[in-house]
C-alpha cells in the first residue's frame, strides 16, 4: 500500500491551496466544459445551470489567476472574450475524467447513505 504524506493536510502546505482551487464548487464543471475547447461567457452561462453570473466570473477569474484557464479578449466589433483551457489546466483533463467515472459508477451508493443518514 501506498503511503501518502500527511504533510499536504497541514495549514502550512501550499498543496492545499491547490487543492483549495481544484475543489471548488464549480470549477470541475468550468475546466470540465472547457475540455471540449474554447467558450465564450454566455456559453458557459447557459451550459451550467445554478449558477449567476457574478459567480461564474469570479471562479473563471480565480482559474485565471491559478494559471488554468486563459482570457482571451478579442478586439472586434462588438468585442468578445473567450475562456480556454491553458497548458497546466489541460493536465487537469485525465484526473477530472477519473473523478466524474467515479461519480458516475458510486451516485447510487452515496444518494442511498446520503438519504439512510437523513432518515437516522
Amino acid at each position: 500500500m501506498e503511503r501518502r504524506s500527511t504533510l499536504t493536510y497541514t495549514t502550512a502546505c501550499p498543496t492545499r491551496q491547490v487543492l483549495a482551487v481544484i475543489a471548488e464548487r464549480w470549477a470541475a464543471v468550468i475546466l470540465g466544459l472547457l475540455e471540449a475547447g474554447p467558450a465564450r461567457f454566455s456559453a458557459l452561462h447557459r451550459q451550467i445551470g445554478g449558477i449567476s453570473q457574478k459567480m461564474l466570473t469570479q471562479n473563471l477569474r480565480h482559474l485565471e489567476r491559478s494559471g488554468l484557464v486563459q482570457r482571451t479578449v478579442y478586439a472586434e466589433v462588438p468585442p468578445h472574450v473567450e475562456y480556454t483551457l491553458t497548458p497546466l489546466g489541460q493536465t487537469l483533463c485525465g484526473p477530472l475524467a477519473e473523478l466524474r467515472a467515479w461519480s458516475e459508477a458510486n451516485i447510487m451508493a452515496i444518494t442511498t447513505a446520503q438519504q439512510a443518514y437523513t432518515h437516522q
